[in-house]
């Protein structure tokens, strides 16, 4: 039962709540539609002041909805305004703290596999997929999710996902071999094999045998063999990236070395790769255990040692009971069994 003063209250709370929440999403927005090259520098300045302002929460959620719905639509979405948006992403993701990047990764992930699964007949996978290659052009993603998407999608093999490892080669493929050349020549292999075998399947050869044929260009380093291979835009926004990112960890440092497993069932195992992110899920080992086994350790030691260990503010059951173990063991072999126990 809540009472009515609280209920009211509670109520006065939400609705400032919502009105704040309102403003803060006119504001993102505002900064948002006018995105562009010119101007990244003034906008990404101001989002920054925004983080600061607000709860981290509350813009992580508010910017990733308002990126999503200006990036995921039923129509290809042109390739530089995805890279400008994924490119203010980049900049708070470093400026800000890795959080930022996590968030959006985590969202646009989980957005795509659902589309993966259905058969929505419209352009979202390929723009989802976009994001994720510009995350990973921009330093906010480790290689190793493209691979595992890849696997993914050659372990399916199906029509559309053949065009979907086509796009995602054509944006990424020359960085995926310069940073790992053997997981990328497995994945040739592979996707040789399943072609082979799925040759009867397809009545249509043509975009099998020139996407293994893009595969072999990339094998073999030969940029002229990809149709509308242009590095030139990404490499003009890193070089932009680079002079708008404050810290000296713009490198790998920060890049989120994350799996696609990890990602889609972050709700159950936690978010491990967000430093102090909080799990109250089910504990990976049960506390009871732990507490009963500390407690047989300190019930063994004389009163003085316990005197001694609170005089020096071993305020813990743990801390309380290694103390024990190191003045009551005989060597350091004693101690390093007991310390095991």
């Amino acid at each position: 039962y809540v009472p009515p003063q609280i209920r009211k209250a509670q109520e006065t709370v939400d609705d400032k709540k919502r009105e704040e929440l309102g403003r803060l999403k006119k504001m993102v927005n505002g900064l948002i539609n006018r995105l562009s090259e010119p101007n990244l520098s003034s906008i990404s300045g101001q989002m920054e002041e925004l983080y600061m302002a607000n709860s981290r929460k509350d813009m992580n959620d508010t910017l990733t909805d308002i990126l999503m719905n200006a990036c995921v639509t039923a129509v290809a979405m042109p390739a530089r305004l995805m890279m400008e948006h994924v490119l203010l992403v980049s900049i708070l993701h470093h400026n800000v703290g890795i959080e930022v990047g996590a968030h959006f990764l985590e969202a646009v992930v989980k957005k795509f596999d659902e589309f993966c699964k259905s058969d929505a007949e419209g352009k979202e996978c390929e723009n989802l997929l976009a994001l994720i290659a510009h995350l990973y052009n921009f330093h906010v993603v480790h290689c190793l999710l493209i691979f595992d998407i890849l696997k993914k999608l050659v372990s399916t093999f199906t029509e559309k996902e053949i065009e979907l490892i086509l796009f995602l080669l054509k944006n990424v493929g020359f960085s995926l071999r310069k940073d790992d050349a053997l997981a990328l020549k497995e994945l040739i292999t592979e996707a040789q094999r399943k072609a082979s075998t799925a040759e009867k399947k397809f009545q249509d050869q043509t975009r099998v045998r020139f996407m293994l044929e893009t595969m072999l260009a990339l094998r073999n380093n030969d940029m002229r063999k990809i149709p509308g291979y242009d590095p030139e835009p990404v490499e003009r926004l890193r070089k932009l990236q680079r002079a708008l990112v404050h810290s000296s960890g713009s490198g790998k440092d920060t890049q989120l070395r994350v799996s696609l497993e990890s990602l889609l069932s972050a709700d159950q195992v936690g978010r491990w790769w967000i430093v102090g992110s909080s799990w109250s899920g089910a504990p990976m080992i049960s506390d009871t255990k732990s507490q009963a086994q500390q407690k047989l350790h300190v019930g063994k030691v004389s009163s003085k040692i316990m005197e001694l260990a609170r005089k020096l503010r071993m305020n813990t059951d743990i801390r309380r009971s290694i103390f024990c173990v190191l003045m009551t063991s005989e060597d350091f072999m004693d101690a390093f069994e007991k310390l095991l126990k």
